[in-house]
């Protein structure tokens, strides 16, 4: 997010000006469509840096190696599934929101499944509400890593 932040306010925020004031220079902006359009992507570019802003001021650094949760799966543990259907095993770790992405194995922590298995321990079965009917899993493990 700092990255993100770092290009907004230094990169896309100077250039946006830029095209605002050249845009300007065409004359009557009334009827000018680059001045419409730099002007709804300054709002935009704008509006992120304001909720990047927030977010990171907000932000708190949890450390899964520091969690003493006694195995029991909460936010920031990497949890071990089978799929009682199907037999597939699959890891994955609860994050923020804003860290969430499936394909590194990281579950945003008010996704259903992740809502589901808070609380619950190795051995544990945990009925998922999923958008094609409900899907069983057992918790193999529970990591803190």
């Amino acid at each position: 997010m700092r990255a993100e932040l770092q290009h907004l306010k230094t990169v896309e925020r100077p250039a946006v000006i830029q095209a605002i004031a050249e845009a300007r220079a065409q004359g009557d902006l009334s009827e000018n469509a680059e001045y419409d359009a730099a002007k709804e992507k300054q709002g935009f570019i704008e509006g992120r840096i304001a909720d990047l802003e927030g977010k990171l001021s907000n932000a708190q650094i949890i450390d899964p190696r520091t969690l003493d949760a006694d195995g029991r799966i909460v936010f920031g543990a990497t949890v071990e599934l089978e799929d009682a259907e199907s037999g597939d095993s699959v890891t994955y770790q609860i994050v923020g929101d804003d860290e969430a992405d499936i394909k590194q194995g990281m579950i945003s922590v008010s996704s259903p499944i992740a809502r589901a298995l808070i609380g619950k321990y190795a051995g544990d079965s945990v009925d998922v509400q999923a958008p094609g009917g409900v899907r069983q899993y057992e918790v193999l493990d529970v990591e803190y890593k």
